[in-house]
């Protein structure tokens, strides 16, 4: 019984001390390796935040970029301004459309199409009176222009506002990784600089931003 006993407590005891010289020789061969149970792991690298991506997000659809940034606060600015672009692109559009229709319907040869006369400033003309039949025909001209001109100039600016988000989310995403310190520090301490074989006592400044 004393030699099986022996033998099962050697049995026991090697192998505890057979892994545990394994160990030690796998960590000397590999000092900046990390073993577990036998196994390496490897150290996943950071994911680079891309400007390309945050750039095509946003041309894909506006305020994705921003998302991609992390920057959700300014995906309400982006769709407010779009819609208020689309509001008074809309409101310039319809009075052009207004203008437009009455002024082709003062001009035709047409007795039934009259729809200059729900235009307020027309109760203001006589339209007997070929001066001022010609006064109003100019003044709805002037108008569809105007309407026109605003108009096209909002869609040009809803295209530049396009363009902004897509440079902010851009250069959002440049700065996503940019190290901003909370260490605003200054310190100043007073040295011996030499300069031209003398000694001159000289006060250093440094400030940390």
């Amino acid at each position: 019984m004393f030699l099986l006993l022996h033998g099962s407590v050697a049995g026991q005891v090697v192998p505890v001390d057979t892994t545990i010289v394994q160990e030690e020789i796998i960590y000397s061969k590999a000092d900046t390796v990390v073993v577990v149970t036998g196994e390496t792991k490897e150290i996943p690298e950071t994911e680079v935040h891309s400007p390309k991506k945050a750039a095509l997000y946003s041309t894909i659809l506006p305020g994705l970029g921003q998302s991609y940034n992390k920057k959700y606060w300014k995906i309400p600015l982006i769709y407010g301004g779009f819609a208020a672009f689309g509001y008074f692109i809309g409101w310039n559009n319809n009075n052009y459309n207004i203008y437009r229709e009455a002024y082709f319907d003062l001009t035709d040869d047409d007795p039934n199409t009259t729809s200059y006369e729900k235009l307020p400033q027309v109760q203001y003309y006589d339209l007997n009176n070929v001066t001022q039949f010609t006064n109003l025909k100019q003044g709805l001209l002037r108008g569809q222009n105007y309407y026109r001109r605003n108009r096209d100039l909002l869609i040009i600016l809803t295209i530049a506002f396009h363009g902004l988000n897509i440079i902010d989310a851009s250069v959002d995403a440049h700065f996503f990784n940019w190290d901003i310190s909370d260490d605003l520090s200054f310190n100043w301490y007073p040295s011996v600089e030499r300069i031209n074989s003398n000694n001159y006592l000289t006060l250093n400044c440094t400030i940390r931003f």
